[in-house]
């Protein structure tokens, strides 16, 4: 009796050649850190500015739960921001990275994003 072995198709794993587009994601995403980050540190700071005419007792709610985000995303979005970056741009640059690599490139500009949302749909005072 003979054992019949069945091999697989021959070849190296796809995890295992190097991706030759494997910077494009990370560079976008690092130009679209250094347009949108500035500009949403810039007008998210000068938000504060919305309270001058109610004083910052006089608000309304609304008004002070969107500051209140804004901040928030501010301090905290900007570590998420900075840590995707950085993932984006340390992952080994092979093929089964791929995915990873896009999700965290796409993940970096989302607070941001939701900064400038948040400024230019501020409720009035």
């Amino acid at each position: 009796m003979t054992t019949q072995h069945i091999g697989g198709v021959g070849g190296p794993p796809c995890s295992a050649e190097r991706d030759r587009r494997a910077w494009v994601a990370p560079l976008i995403a690092t130009v679209l850190l250094g347009l949108l980050g500035p500009l949403a540190a810039i007008l998210g700071g000068l938000s504060a500015m919305a309270t001058d005419s109610c004083g910052p007792d006089d608000c309304s709610p609304a008004l002070t739960t969107s500051l209140s985000w804004i901040y928030t995303i501010l301090f905290f979005g900007g570590w998420v921001s900075f840590a995707a970056l950085v993932t984006a741009w340390v992952l080994p640059w092979n093929r089964r990275w791929r995915a990873l690599r896009l999700w965290s490139a796409v993940a970096m500009p989302v607070p941001p994003l939701a900064v400038l949302f948040l400024v230019f749909t501020l409720p009035a005072p």
